[in-house]
């Protein structure tokens, strides 16, 4: 469902981009505004992102082999990290350039054809909030009730928050590049547009950061959940076994590693520790049905206090 959902939100926002860069292109070249080009420069960026998603969640779909034995399931997350890099420099940094050069040299925006920026941007506010309701919905089916900050923070599934945040930073730089043009047009001194088109710049540069260091958390390798550790933890626990250390990872968003050492009876036959772990195995899979490896090492029953 969570895949579904991700891909579900990255078509949506790849097209609603594809459109909207389109006809921001169009603003800039009959205004030269420099706030339009910083925005069709997003869009364009969205869009190649968003086909970076795509083509990462394929990727991730291919079967386990001997050189990759736990499967592709990062592949979601290297693609995921590759999306912050192009919104950085593509994006970010493109806006920023843009802006100090029109800031050196400013111009305002004339000729019969002012009123395309404007149309064109509150057009795209509106094909990015419907862009923005599909991956909040789709969001809203695993946050759960956590805050949405703490939903970036920690989900696993890479797509839905990089669409997030990217439609949420596509409407709040349509907002900065509405309030330099409206201002540009009123008071006919292009370093409102400058202004406007640094404002985007920093805006994506803000969220690329923010995407970067999220992705690279995932990439070096994280835990499952507070929830899904306790779940766990309790389903190996149920028949009185003590549970000496634990550690999982995330081979992929649905794909969990648990490795636990458990102790055992010291007169325990070779067919009941088989037997037991088995069962153990059986309801960790029924609670936390993503831990998909699981191993379990015996250890014989000591007095000491369990290792964290």
């Amino acid at each position: 469902m969570a895949a579904n959902g991700g891909t579900k939100a990255i078509v949506a926002a790849l097209a609603a981009n594809l459109t909207i860069a389109v006809l921001k292109f169009v603003a800039f070249v009959l205004t030269m505004s420099s706030s339009m080009l910083a925005e069709a420069i997003h869009s364009l960026a969205d869009s190649c992102n968003q086909v970076l998603l795509l083509v990462g969640g394929k990727r991730a779909k291919r079967e386990a082999s001997p050189e990759h034995p736990f499967g592709y399931g990062r592949e979601r997350y290297i693609y995921a990290f590759i999306v912050s890099i192009v919104l950085f420099s593509v994006g970010g940094l493109f806006a920023l350039f843009e802006a100090w050069e029109k800031i050196q040299h400013p111009h305002a925006i004339e000729g019969d054809f002012w009123w395309v920026p404007l149309a064109v941007l509150l057009g795209a506010i509106v094909a990015e909030s419907f862009s923005f309701r599909t991956a909040i919905r789709e969001s809203n089916q695993i946050r759960g009730r956590q805050s949405w900050v703490s939903f970036v923070r920690t989900a696993k599934q890479p797509e839905l928050p990089v669409i997030l945040l990217e439609d949420l930073g596509a409407l709040v730089g349509l907002v900065f590049a509405l309030f330099g043009v409206g201002l540009t047009l009123i008071t006919g001194d292009g370093i409102w547009d400058a202004l406007g088109t640094g404002m985007i710049g920093l805006l994506l540069v803000a969220i690329a950061v923010v995407l970067a260091v999220e992705t690279k958390s995932l990439l070096l390798g994280e835990s499952a959940t507070n929830d899904d550790s306790a779940k766990i933890q309790a389903a190996i626990e149920a028949d009185g076994t003590r549970i000496i250390h634990l550690k999982t990872l995330h081979l992929g968003p649905e794909e969990l590693l648990v490795a636990a050492k458990i102790t055992v009876g010291a007169a325990d036959s070779g067919r009941e520790i088989a037997t037991a772990i088995d069962d153990a195995e059986a309801r960790i899979r029924a609670v936390v049905p993503i831990a998909r490896v699981i191993y379990l090492e015996p250890d014989v029953q000591r007095e000491e206090t369990r290792v964290p």
